[in-house]
């Protein structure tokens, strides 16, 4: 399955380092994701890239858009971390689509 990974960026995180710290918490639950043997997705790793060549304006311009698109596109979203109005877009579109949420990487299929 193609396995959305959802959690904070932004949220909680006061500077680059926090930010860093929350993407490294997607990355380790994306790795849990791969080893089970899945497709990790992360819509903020895909958002970054272009989000730079958009310039300062570009975060609200790409992020959620592009991550809403991305979880339309996955089997099923595992939500990690803490509070994120992104990342509960992200599973409520999953949702609504009738795919699965696990809460736990223990909980996907594997």
């Amino acid at each position: 399955m193609w396995i959305m990974v959802a959690g904070p960026y932004t949220s909680g995180a006061a500077d680059a380092e926090g930010r860093a710290a929350n993407l490294r918490v997607l990355a380790e639950a994306a790795l849990a994701v791969f080893r089970r043997g899945h497709v990790p997705v992360i819509g903020v790793s895909n958002a970054l890239p272009l989000i730079e060549c958009a310039g300062p304006d570009g975060f609200e311009e790409v992020m959620m858009p592009l991550s809403l698109a991305l979880a339309d596109r996955c089997d099923a979203i595992l939500r990690v971390g803490g509070a994120s109005a992104g990342a509960d877009a992200e599973v409520e579109r999953c949702r609504s689509l009738g795919r699965p949420v696990f809460y736990r990487v223990e909980d996907v299929p594997g």
